[in-house]
């Protein structure tokens, strides 16, 4: 994935953009994407995480990047933050290749859903590659 990582992600930012969102930061991940962004009260969440998924997948299986066909798996992880703490979330998702040295995505994402108590059911989650 380093190979199309920067290319993926000013796609997903032009689609962040198309819909008038204000993206903070993108980073994209062999498994997953961290986007922070500021939501308008013009779109629901999983409406625009929808078409980050479709669009994305098409895009990439365009440019026919994979052997086999791509899609994102189903379901998305969405979190909120203030304004105050926008500098520290920034620098997370700036530094994920660093972070992920030391803790696999299913680690950081049991972790954050610990953080915000969501209840969960571990055969709910998502497949995880680690």
């Amino acid at each position: 994935m380093p190979q199309w990582k920067d290319e993926l992600c000013k796609y997903v930012t032009g689609i962040v953009n198309n819909q008038k969102q204000k993206l903070y930061i993108i980073n994209c991940m062999q498994d997953h994407i961290h986007i922070l962004l500021s939501l308008s009260p013009t779109i629901a969440t999983s409406d625009l995480v929808r078409d980050i998924k479709s669009n994305s997948s098409a895009f990439i299986n365009n440019k026919k990047w994979l052997n086999n066909k791509f899609n994102w798996q189903e379901g998305f992880g969405a979190f909120t933050y203030g304004q105050s703490q926008l500098p520290v979330i920034i620098n997370y998702i700036k530094n994920q290749e660093d972070h992920h040295k030391r803790k696999t995505f299913r680690e950081e994402y049991i972790d954050f859903l610990k953080k915000f108590e969501v209840d969960y059911n571990e055969k709910y989650l998502f497949e995880f590659y680690d």
